[in-house]
């Protein structure tokens, strides 16, 4: 067992031996090589049934990393362009004014469109069509790039019709051809089938986790009836949409494999994108007028770090309600994943990313 290993698995160990956490999994590749598999504590806690490294954890925003990476390919395959109209691929997106957001405005979270459609519910989340009908169809509560405000849900759907219209292909097969077969990921789900349904960890959350639900008679990015969002995910419908924003289900093994081969060298000499679209994707501009916090979004991955790291911070991914992550580290050259079920007010995934930093540059 290498140091770095030995030292992930103690920490992850003790976290749930002391009841800070239920159930954890972290996975580091490094140079494309995997460094780090560790495993740790409950995945059911009605029946006992360990985490193992096949345990599949509802990560919620961590699929938009896959997202972004499947936008980027189809930008380098022609496809699509940063700067195109949503609209001339997908006409109806024109509506109440729209015709002049661009994939840009879509993914830097300027597009304006960030509150999920009215008078839907869980079964028309599940219908891909219906859906896109309905977002196509939203008033923007501001102008294409005037600022930023996080579409936690509807870029999914925004950004998986738009691909679907440029070439025909629908979002499970897109993401089997451009991300899971491409580099042989087979826990890596965006609605899962139901032959892995008894694989994946039941979510649980400490007591007004997120909050007070929120008030439905206005538009919100996150509608109350979807929470709390620990419940939303153990739903086996929910389980089963196809939203690439926000119900990516899949193992950390699955999800650093994906950022390893965002790095140059990628995994097994595969490279998802080349060098210059990854710097694109993850370069952050400042908004003039951020709503939220995200004031340096990028126009794909977020940065990722906090507070006391100094600027430009030299990582890129995603991160999911309650903790999960995924993340390129450039200057370590890692792909890491981190997910969990047991969501709480600590800093854990703070934590394990620091001590990953800390064992690495021991090396």
């Amino acid at each position: 067992m290498n140091d770095v290993q030995s030292r992930i698995q103690s920490l992850i160990d003790q976290l749930c031996s002391d009841g800070t956490e239920r159930g954890l999994q972290v996975t580091v590749y490094r140079e494309g090589t995997l460094l780090v598999d560790a495993c740790a504590g409950i995945a059911d806690p009605a029946t006992g049934a360990p985490v193992t490294n096949r345990t599949l954890f509802p990560v919620f925003s961590v699929g938009k990393g896959m997202l972004v990476t499947m936008v980027y390919r189809a930008i380098q395959a022609g496809s699509v362009a940063l700067e195109m109209p949503i609209a001339e691929v997908w006409p109806e997106f024109a509506a109440h004014g729209k015709g002049g957001v661009t994939l840009r405005h879509v993914l830097s979270h300027t597009a304006g469109i960030p509150f999920m459609p009215r008078g839907i519910g869980y079964a028309e989340v599940g219908h891909w069509d219906t859906m896109c009908a309905a977002i196509a169809d939203q008033v923007p509560v501001n102008a294409p790039g005037e600022r930023a405000n996080y579409h936690a849900i509807t870029v999914g759907w925004i950004l998986g019709e738009t691909l679907r219209r440029a070439d025909g292909r629908p979002m499970p097969r897109r993401f089997d051809d451009e991300i899971r077969c491409l580099l042989g990921l087979v826990d890596m789900y965006v609605g899962i089938p139901d032959v892995v349904e008894d694989r994946v960890a039941v979510l649980e959350c400490i007591e007004n986790y997120g909050g007070d639900l929120p008030d439905d008679t206005q538009p919100r990015a996150v509608p109350g009836w979807m929470g709390p969002l620990t419940y939303m995910m153990n739903r086996p419908d929910a389980r089963r949409c196809c939203n690439p924003a926000s119900n990516g289900i899949m193992s950390t093994a699955a999800i650093a494999r994906h950022y390893a081969a965002l790095l140059p060298g990628g995994v097994d000499g595969r490279e998802l994108l080349p060098p210059e679209l990854v710097a694109q994707a993850s370069a952050p501009f400042a908004v003039a007028d951020p709503v939220g916090g995200y004031s340096h979004w990028g126009c794909g991955y977020p940065r990722i770090g906090d507070g006391t790291d100094p600027e430009p911070r030299r990582r890129f991914g995603s991160c999911g309600y309650g903790g999960a992550a995924g993340w390129v580290d450039l200057d370590r050259r890692l792909g890491v994943g981190i997910a969990k079920n047991r969501f709480n007010d600590g800093d854990t995934t703070g934590q394990i990313r620091r001590e990953i930093e800390a064992a690495v540059d021991a090396l």
